[in-house]
């Protein structure tokens, strides 16, 4: 457009001269519109990448193993969602849209000005490539930085959050000074990685603006011998000198946003490689139902049958009743089974739903969570556990361990677990879980009224449920003393409540669920000695016809219980009620009269 509005004015036609003035103000006219509507369209269309980003990473973050956060900060996870997020959110929200607009115009400017000359634009590309070099170069070695900053800053948001929540200790031990001291030394850390980060990434700019300059010199230069020559008129000239100074634009532009791309890859990296952890692993085929109010069931495998031992056998295909022979494995263990199969190997199958019983027994179970030889042998392997048995130990000798092997938090690494005779490695894990209540030493409670908190055991539950579950674990009382009562917020994980409240809703979280099996993990530690009267009353009535593992060190908790295991360095070491454990005066004998004490 400018060569011809030029070629009109120098012959003084004023109407042509005119046309083009207009026609080139509707061309920027037409632009901006455009500009405005690729625009409006990045910002809708990143907004939408970016909520499924989020959506994707949550979704699987509530897949991986236990394992994994065991491993990890838990301020490092967070970051994924804040810090890693938030960078990519702020590139494609404005980097993105920029670089398509670049690339748009060098892709533009360069086929005009081929058009034009392509001589001159021989000197132009050469330009290009010395620009895309340097950029290519110094992304290379400010990636490195950018990924270590982004770690390094998940570490530091890690540390905050973690000092925050612990303020009260910190200020218990006078520890302020050393925290700052701590903090200064990974503030550091960042401000290193970041500064090698940033230093080559500002690079860019300049030197991309110096070439630039010089291959606009030397395309003026050229281009104005060529037009003494004759190879090229004064129009086309000031035309192409235009496009060539257009040319190196969208490159500046982008190496303006090269600090957010950089940043944004280096946030990518870290929020894929997280996705990319793999989920935990359910292989089980085996269900869990509920067949009446306080009745379950497992639901086996259409063609399959409970064999001896728990093992899922085919049913045979040529024989629809079984012939007379032994009574199915679920029968033998005093199941009640609807109904039974001949199997291919001829034994008799239980098949389709076997009534649940909480039969859990180990044989032979190892475990270990470090490198190299796991497990150990057990001095009284935990056969079957009965209703209401106590694990009584040391600390760090195996008791929360067991549990956690129960329901598969972790894998064993060899023996079995079987689960009313089923292995448990056949069962679904979420089934298997549902069926597992929990009771935890550490409450975690949610942001929500204390409604919400006690129906998080059973979603489904009707405020009846919830009123009834807390009775029964003795929180109705001081629940109604609340501000709003039922509804009254919670937050910060239950801060405005005292530590024996926060338990007491625990407790009433799990007895909403009403699973067949209650694990209690130290579930009366940090309760008071009133308080754990009345909760104990209301634990008795929770674990009536249950299978109960409770784990504790008050003595208090586990004197009235039918089984008492008592465990040292992983093994089983002595087993029996408390009667027969004094009688025996071992080890229980001594920690119950005061004679041993804890390591």
């Amino acid at each position: 457009m400018i060569q011809p509005t030029v070629d009109a004015l120098t012959a003084l036609d004023v109407p042509a001269f005119v046309r083009m003035i207009a026609l080139t103000a509707s061309i920027y006219v037409v632009g901006v519109l455009a500009a405005l509507g690729y625009t409006q369209v990045m910002v809708h269309a990143a907004q939408k990448v970016l909520v499924d980003i989020r959506r994707d990473l949550f979704a699987h973050i509530q897949t991986l193993p236990l394992s994994y956060f065991d491993a990890r900060n838990r301020g490092d996870v967070m970051s994924y969602f804040t810090n890693d997020v938030d960078t990519v959110a702020e590139a494609m929200n404005n980097s993105f849209a920029m670089l398509i607009q670049s690339f748009i115009q060098i892709v533009g400017t360069l086929t005009l000005i081929f058009v034009l000359n392509w001589r001159l634009s021989l000197i132009v590309v050469v330009g290009y490539a010395a620009m895309f070099g340097y950029i290519a170069f110094s992304t290379k070695k400010s990636r490195g930085y950018y990924r270590r900053q982004q770690e390094v800053l998940g570490e530091l948001d890690g540390y905050i959050e973690e000092m925050v929540g612990g303020q009260k200790v910190v200020k218990v031990f006078n520890h302020e000074e050393p925290n700052v001291m701590a903090f200064r030394d990974k503030n550091e850390r960042l401000r290193v990685a970041g500064t090698g980060a940033q230093a080559y990434a500002a690079s860019m700019i300049p030197a991309v603006v110096s070439i630039s300059y010089v291959n606009y010199a030397i395309v003026a230069v050229v281009g104005s011998l060529m037009a003494i020559s004759g190879l090229t008129g004064v129009g086309a000239l000031a035309s192409y000198l235009v496009f060539v100074r257009q040319t190196a634009m969208p490159i500046n532009q982008f190496t303006q946003q090269s600090n957010f791309l950089l940043s944004a890859l280096a946030g990518a990296e870290r929020v894929f490689a997280a996705m990319d952890e793999p989920a935990e692993i359910d292989e089980g085929t085996v269900e869990l139902v509920r067949t009446g109010e306080d009745s379950w069931a497992w639901r086996i495998p259409e063609g399959f049958g409970v064999g001896a031992w728990g093992s899922l056998v085919p049913v045979a295909e040529d024989a629809d009743a079984p012939a007379p022979g032994p009574a199915a494995p679920a029968e033998a263990m005093g199941a009640v089974v609807g109904s039974t199969a001949r199997g291919a190997d001829g034994t008799v199958l239980a098949v389709g739903l076997v009534p649940l019983r909480g039969d859990v027994r180990f044989h032979d179970v190892s475990f270990g969570v470090h490198p190299g030889p796991r497990g150990a042998a057990r001095a009284q392997p935990l056969r079957r556990a009965r209703p209401e048995d106590r694990l009584r130990g040391l600390h760090g000798r195996g008791k929360t361990t067991i549990t956690n092997l129960i329901n598969r938090f972790y894998d064993i690494a060899d023996g079995k677990i079987r689960y009313d005779g089923i292995n448990i490695n056949k069962i679904k894990k979420d089934d298997l879980r549902r069926s597992l209540g929990m009771v935890l030493q550490d409450v975690n409670l949610f942001t929500g009224t204390v409604m919400d908190n006690i129906r998080y055991g059973r979603l489904d539950a009707t405020d009846e449920e919830c009123i009834a579950a807390a009775k029964l674990a003795g929180a109705h009382g001081f629940i109604e003393r609340l501000p709003e009562g039922y509804q009254t917020m919670l937050t910060d994980n239950g801060s405005n409540l005292s530590q024996g409240q926060r338990q007491l809703l625990s407790i009433s979280r799990a007895a909403v669920a009403d699973p067949p099996v209650m694990i209690l993990d130290e579930a009366t530690s940090s309760i008071d000695t009133r308080t754990e009267a009345i909760v104990q009353k209301g634990m008795d009535a929770l674990m009536n016809g249950r299978t109960t593992f409770v784990i504790a060190h008050r003595l208090s908790t586990v004197r009235n219980s039918d089984a008492i295991i008592v465990l040292d360095h992983g093994r089983i070491i002595e087993r029996g009620s408390h009667d027969e454990l004094i009688a025996k005066r071992g080890v229980y004998y001594q920690l119950y009269t005061g004679a041993f004490e804890l390591e």
